[in-house]
C-alpha cells in the first residue's frame, strides 16, 4: 500500500575496495544469496527480487545509488519531471545495473545518487536459509538534514513519521513501514543499511556468528523509541553499518500526524539511556558523480 510515487524500497549499491570480502558479510554473516556477477560487481538478495543489494568493485568505499521503486510508469515520469524541473543532474536516462525494466538515476542533495525505476526482475530463491526477509530502510547523516527531508517530501512524496528535536532527525516513510528513510543531522555520510528479521531470535544468532568470526555487534540489540523497532548493528568490509531489525511499527493512517520527540528524550532506545559514543562516527560518503562544473 502506497499513497504516492514511491511504493517500496529497493536496494542499495556500494562501492568496495574488498569485492570478497563485502560479498562474505552479505552471505555468510547477513544472509543474503547471490543472484547474479557481471565483470565488478555482484548482485544480492533476501527476498524474491533480482536484487537488495549491489556491490561494485571499486579503489574506493562509498555509496554508489540508492534504488527507489515507482510506483507504475505515470509515477516514474512524475518523478522524473519533478527532478527535471528542479535542476539535478541526471547520471543515466536507463537502469545503470542488471535485472531492471525502466528507469533513470540522478544526484540529489549532498551528492547522493538514487535510481528511481520500475519492473524489477523476479529471482525466487530455490530453499530458504538463515538471513532476513527482506531490505528495509536506510539511514543516512545529511549535512543539511532539514534540507534532505523537504527534499525527499517535495521530489518523492515521502512523509514524516517521527520528529526529534529541532533540525536533527527526521524519520520518512513511503508506505506503512515507519520509515524507510531516516535522517540524523551528521557528515553527510550512509551510515546503515537495515534488514528485517522474523524475530528477535534472529539477532542473537546474528551476534553469534559475528562472535565466532572474532567481531563485535557495535550496538545492541535495542528498542527504538522511534518506530519501536528492536535492532542489532555490526559494520561490514565497506565501512557502513548493517541493521538488523525486527517489529517496527506499521503505520496504516496515511494522513497520521508525526510523532515529535524533544531533543533531550529518549528516542532511541527504550530499555536503556546508553549510547555508544562511537556509534554516529561510522559510515560512508557518497561517490561524486557530478561533472565539476555542478559540484557546490
Amino acid at each position: 500500500m502506497s499513497w504516492g510515487l514511491i511504493s517500496e524500497m529497493g536496494h542499495v549499491g556500494l562501492q568496495t575496495t574488498n569485492l570478497q570480502g563485502s560479498v562474505f558479510d552479505a552471505t555468510q554473516i547477513l544472509g543474503l544469496r547471490e543472484t547474479e556477477r557481471t565483470d565488478g560487481t555482484v548482485y544480492l538478495s533476501a527476498g524474491d527480487v533480482h536484487h537488495e543489494l549491489v556491490y561494485v568493485e571499486s579503489d574506493i568505499d562509498g555509496v554508489d545509488s540508492f534504488g527507489l521503486v515507482a510506483r507504475d510508469g505515470d509515477a516514474l515520469r512524475e518523478i522524473r519531471r519533478r527532478v527535471d524541473a528542479e535542476g539535478f543532474h541526471i547520471v543515466s536516462n536507463t537502469p545503470r545495473g542488471a535485472g531492471i525494466q525502466d528507469g533513470f538515476s540522478f544526484v540529489g542533495p549532498e551528492d547522493f545518487v538514487f535510481e528511481i525505476y520500475i519492473g524489477m526482475q523476479t529471482d525466487t530463491a530455490a530453499l530458504k536459509s538463515f538471513g532476513p526477509d527482506r531490505y528495509g530502510h536506510i539511514n543516512i547523516h545529511p549535512r543539511d538534514v532539514t534540507g534532505m527531508m523537504k527534499f525527499l517530501h517535495r521530489v518523492l512524496d515521502f512523509r514524516l513519521s517521527d520528529v526529534i528535536g529541532d533540525d536533527f532527525a527526521y524519520f520518512m516513510r513511503c508506505n506503512p513501514d515507519h520509515h524507510g528513510i531516516a535522517l540524523v543531522k551528521g557528515r553527510g555520510t550512509l551510515h546503515h543499511h537495515a534488514w528485517q528479521a522474523q524475530s528477535i531470535a534472529d539477532l542473537g544468532k546474528l551476534g553469534d556468528r559475528l562472535h565466532k568470526l572474532g567481531r563485535d555487534l557495535i550496538w545492541g540489540p535495542v528498542r527504538h523509541g522511534a518506530g519501536h523497532n528492536i535492532a542489532a548493528y555490526y559494520v561490514e568490509t565497506s565501512g557502513a553499518v548493517v541493521e538488523l531489525y525486527t517489529d517496527l511499527e506499521q503505520i496504516y493512517d496515511d494522513n497520521r500526524d508525526p510523532v515529535i520527540w524533544g531533543a533531550d528524550e529518549n528516542w532511541w532506545n527504550m530499555w536503556s539511556s546508553y549510547r555508544p559514543e562511537e556509534f554516529r562516527q561510522h559510515g560512508i560518503a557518497p561517490v561524486v558523480r557530478r561533472p565539476q562544473n555542478l559540484l557546490r
